[in-house]
């Protein structure tokens, strides 16, 4: 049988409820398979480790993180706690520690369900937004004082020319 490790860092806002519903549908499906096995291990790390702690998460953290084979990310960020403290202390460390250039959010509308989007007559709404986490803005070589200077780029759907030739 396999056997697959994975971290879970619900975080902040939906993150806990989003996080709590996806184990919920990998524990169903592998009851269904019945081939495989789930060890989910939970990470506390977020808005309240930082306000505890003074960081979003230990300082080994990413090392912590190796062992897993997949890592289930909710939502990070509070009201209280800029954004460039939860970006650059938990969010980026980890993509760019790993090299997850991509963060792929897939988004459908599916039957039955009421979606601000649903008003949309005669099509279907299925699409993908692509969040490149190498650009300018989420490289501090790219940075000054750390504000956020996006260096002159031509857009597609929301990335740089630098994110889509990445990613083909």
């Amino acid at each position: 049988m396999r056997e697959y490790e994975i971290a879970a860092i619900p975080a902040d806002g939906i993150g806990p409820e989003v996080i709590a519903a996806g184990l919920q549908a990998l524990e169903a499906l592998q009851q269904r398979c019945g081939d495989f096995k789930l060890r989910v291990q939970h990470f506390d790390w977020g808005s309240d480790y930082y306000r505890a702690y003074g960081r979003m998460m230990p300082e080994d953290g990413v090392a912590q993180l190796k062992r897993f084979d997949a890592i289930f990310f909710g939502a990070v960020g509070a009201p209280e706690v800029p954004d460039d403290i939860t970006l650059w202390g938990l969010r980026l460390p980890i993509c760019q520690g790993f090299d997850q250039y991509a963060n792929v959010r897939p988004t459908r509308i599916l039957p039955g369900i009421v979606s601000p989007l649903a008003g949309v007559v005669g099509r279907c709404y299925d699409d993908a937004n692509d969040v490149e986490t190498s650009e300018p803005r989420y490289d501090r070589r790219h940075q000054s004082s750390r504000r956020h200077i996006v260096g002159p780029c031509r857009r597609a759907r929301g990335q740089s020319r630098h994110c889509t030739d990445r990613q083909h």
